[in-house]
């Protein structure tokens, strides 16, 4: 179960220095650089988190069969591919979510799911060239162990019947700690699951109340004990800052006993208050939040902790050991980002699965409908459960690669784009150049006539800098959270 994510700090959602440089400037940037509090309120404004291009504010409404049946057909992709399957189901409502859950106890709900996934996956799997196989394996949800073991069994059955895995496939789960048993664990190991993710958020009981999602630490430690047991060894651990009564000084002490689990890789998002698009969000204004002083506060004490933990800042909300295969493709500049934040494999085809699941290939993004009801009957007719989409112009596959780029790998080689996408990079954006004059001169970023790289201050407020390559971004900006 994802929160309702902005991150200041490229999920997001993953950075390492340019060119293998140290790390520890970039960690020490809170007493070394002006990041004034003008400067933070300067840039605190709305912007996307950049898991796609265009964002899904784009997507239009797909209401000819047709032509969703068409976006399935892209004889371009080819190669590995990843797979990621939406469970919605959380037995109870953490009100600081955004994603698209459905809240129940009755675990029954989840076999009519499994039913409609093999549905929809005997549609999909045609448009699959015969020979390709999953590179990555991704359950999200929800809360993916809502599922009984029988339930996860079942699953691992359709899915191993329909798709053929690559030996060093990456298969992850995110987990809650709360609803997780030993034989859940189990089942997921049956299935090939080799790294997990749990969401700890913060261990203060005065913080869990707040945001309802009471957890004590002894879940967490028994969680990674079975985990271990079952030689799931990939540890990831999710965390927010920004809740209420959250503090620096209570913070901290989460961040140490998150550290200690001893995780392959953190996810520090910060939580974006937008209770317009997320209605339960309105409870937690009963409790003080955080303001954005203190939230910077906050990201430069975990940027610290890790740094001395011995873990590498990778991008916007990413943080890992570094051996993790992240760092590894980062520095091979083979690192993604997509709707499951930063991700392996550069330019893979992602073919999803369940409600408000959204796919992605070279030349198009394909999203289901979110509604449960709308999504069997959808597929009950044998159509696609498509509600919106959208296909890329030349214009839009260009800026893409220049955002995906900046994202990844925090700095630009115009001569590289130049060559890699057939344009004059300065010429062709010539505009933008000019654009970005004002954030040099705010420190984000450092310009020579044949780079762009993002300074320590800019990892911080990356999202401001790939704004600036967004043809649409200045249309409508009510739809993005804060940048912090």
């Amino acid at each position: 179960m994802r929160p309702a994510l902005v991150s200041i700090c490229v999920a997001h959602k993953p950075e390492l220095y340019h060119n293998g440089c140290p790390m520890s400037p970039f960690f020490n940037i809170a007493r070394k650089t002006s990041l004034s509090s003008e400067l933070i309120h300067k840039y605190n404004q709305p912007a996307p988190r950049y898991t796609s291009y265009p964002t899904a504010l784009k997507f239009c409404v797909i209401d000819d069969i047709e032509s969703g049946k068409a976006m399935y057909m892209d004889a371009e992709d080819e190669g590995p591919f990843s797979l990621y399957f939406h469970l919605p189901f959380c037995k109870s409502l953490c009100w600081f979510c955004g994603c698209t859950k459905i809240i129940s106890t009755d675990e029954s709900l989840a076999d009519k799911y499994i039913d409609y996934l093999e549905k929809e996956i005997a549609l999909v799997r045609p448009s699959i060239q015969i020979g390709r196989k999953a590179i990555q394996l991704h359950f999200g949800g929800g809360s993916p162990n809502f599922l009984t073991p029988r339930q996860i069994d079942r699953l691992s059955d359709i899915i191993h019947s329909n798709f053929e895995f690559e030996a060093n496939a990456e298969m992850s789960v995110e987990l809650d700690p709360r609803t997780l048993t030993e034989e859940k664990v189990k089942s997921f190991q049956r299935m090939g699951i080799n790294r997990a993710s749990i969401g700890v958020q913060d261990v203060n009981t005065k913080v869990q109340k707040a945001i309802h999602r009471i957890q004590p630490t002894a879940i967490n430690h028994e969680t990674i004990g079975w985990l271990n047991d079952a030689g799931i060894k990939e540890l990831n651990v999710d965390l927010i800052y920004g809740l209420p009564y959250q503090t620096p000084k209570t913070f901290a002490k989460t961040l140490d006993e998150a550290i200690a689990y001893n995780p392959d890789r953190f996810a520090l998002f910060s939580y974006a208050h937008v209770p317009w698009s997320v209605p339960a969000q309105k409870i937690l204004e009963r409790s003080p939040l955080p303001s954005p002083d203190e939230k910077i506060e906050m990201l430069m004490l975990a940027m610290d902790k890790f740094k001395n933990a011995g873990y590498r800042h990778i991008g916007m909300d990413h943080f890992t050991k570094p051996t993790d295969p992240l760092a590894v493709a980062q520095e091979s500049k083979t690192l993604q980002r997509n709707f499951q934040g930063y991700s392996l494999h550069n330019n893979t085809q992602i073919c999803s699965f369940g409600i408000s699941a959204i796919s992605q290939s070279r030349r198009n993004y394909r999203q289901n409908v979110k509604d449960l009801d709308k999504y069997c009957q959808a597929l009950d007719e044998g159509n696609f459960p498509i509600e919106r989409g959208y296909v890329l112009t030349e214009e839009d596959s260009i800026r893409r690669q220049v955002i995906m780029h900046l994202m990844c790998n925090m700095e630009l080689d115009f001569t590289a784009l130049s060559k890699k996408l057939s344009i004059d990079f300065k010429s062709y954006f010539r505009k933008e150049m000019i654009q970005l004059r004002p954030l040099e001169n705010d420190g984000l970023i450092r310009l020579s006539k044949s780079h762009l790289t993002v300074t320590p201050i800019g990892r911080l407020l990356i999202r401001n800098i790939a704004v600036v390559f967004d043809a649409y971004f200045g249309k409508n900006k009510s739809g993005y959270s804060r940048a912090v």
